[in-house]
């Protein structure tokens, strides 16, 4: 057993590696580092309540995601205007969600509540995408056609990007402005807003989640750096009762190996899993989580 001093959890040694690297390694494949299970885990489980669960989880973050984008980033699989968009939208957000956090969600059964909430509603996006009668634009991959990414067009207005054969087109302002909401859910929910993000660029723009993996999850890995600085240095030298968000170091390091070892064999996998099978692992495991959540608050 081991005690960790800051969060007071104690546990097995190996429970947090081995659990982070089962939840990366379901998650990674569709651009999610797996911080989105993890929280209820380190809340239900270890039993860390407190807002520094938050912070201590985007640690987590930052250290289990830079596999995973080296091996996108290698695979030329990465679509780098959206990363920028994304990441520029989420950290002003970031701001706002850490205000949240410390302000409106000190209490651990509304913080649940409010955890359940949003992956109600990503899963609902998922199932919805996954019942569709007909294919969406890019749901369906040719292993003959290559995964590679070519950038055609990034200005101000769109963004227009081929993959697998097909040409696809988003708008930038749009990107942006969902960025900025998924940061702040991101900053108080603690994942950075892979889980949002990604969900979202598949089921309404469209976008074949096989391509916006690797941008999802360096847009988290930037904002959830981001995300710990604020909580770190901004929170508790503005907002009463801020040094309680102070997140668990030694905790998150555990959390975050396991979290490497998960996301970069998540990675390595994803070209060989169908895009329905990816939807439906991640719309289970949200509803499976969101439902208890949300049961347990009444």
């Amino acid at each position: 057993m081991i005690e960790f001093p800051i969060s007071g959890v104690e546990t097995y040694w190996w429970l947090p590696v081995v659990v982070s690297a089962a939840i990366s390694c379901l998650t990674s494949p569709a651009g999610l580092s797996g911080a989105f299970l993890l929280l209820p885990f380190q809340v239900s489980v270890l039993g860390y309540t407190s807002p520094g669960v938050t912070p201590t989880n985007l640690i987590f973050n930052i250290i289990a995601i830079p596999g995973g984008v080296y091996r996108y980033a290698r695979e030329k699989r990465m679509v780098w205007p959206l990363v920028w968009t994304i990441s520029i939208g989420t950290i002003p957000g970031l701001v706002l969600g850490v205000v949240a956090r410390v302000k409106l969600f000190p209490d651990p059964d509304l913080f649940k509540l409010f955890v359940g909430l949003v992956l109600l509603y990503i899963a609902g996006r998922l199932i919805l995408d996954i019942c569709r009668p007909t294919p969406s634009h890019g749901s369906t991959i040719d292993v003959n056609k290559g995964f590679e990414v070519t950038l055609r067009v990034f200005n101000a207005r769109r963004m227009i990007y081929d993959f697998n054969g097909e040409r696809f087109r988003v708008s930038t302002p749009a990107i942006f402005s969902l960025s900025l909401v998924v940061g702040m859910i991101g900053g108080i929910y603690g994942i950075g807003g892979g889980a949002i993000i990604a969900p979202f660029l598949v089921t309404i723009f469209g976008l074949p989640v096989h391509s916006v993996a690797g941008a999802a999850l360096c847009g988290t890995f930037i904002s959830s750096v981001a995300g710990v600085l604020i909580y770190l240095f901004l929170a508790p030298a503005v907002f009463a009762g801020g040094h309680e968000a102070r997140p668990d170091l030694l905790l998150g390091l555990m959390l975050g190996v396991g979290g490497m070892i998960g996301v970069y064999t998540g990675t390595r996998l994803q070209r060989y899993l169908p895009a329905p099978v990816i939807k439906t692992i991640l719309a289970a495991l949200m509803l499976f989580v969101s439902i208890k959540y949300i049961v347990g608050f009444f």
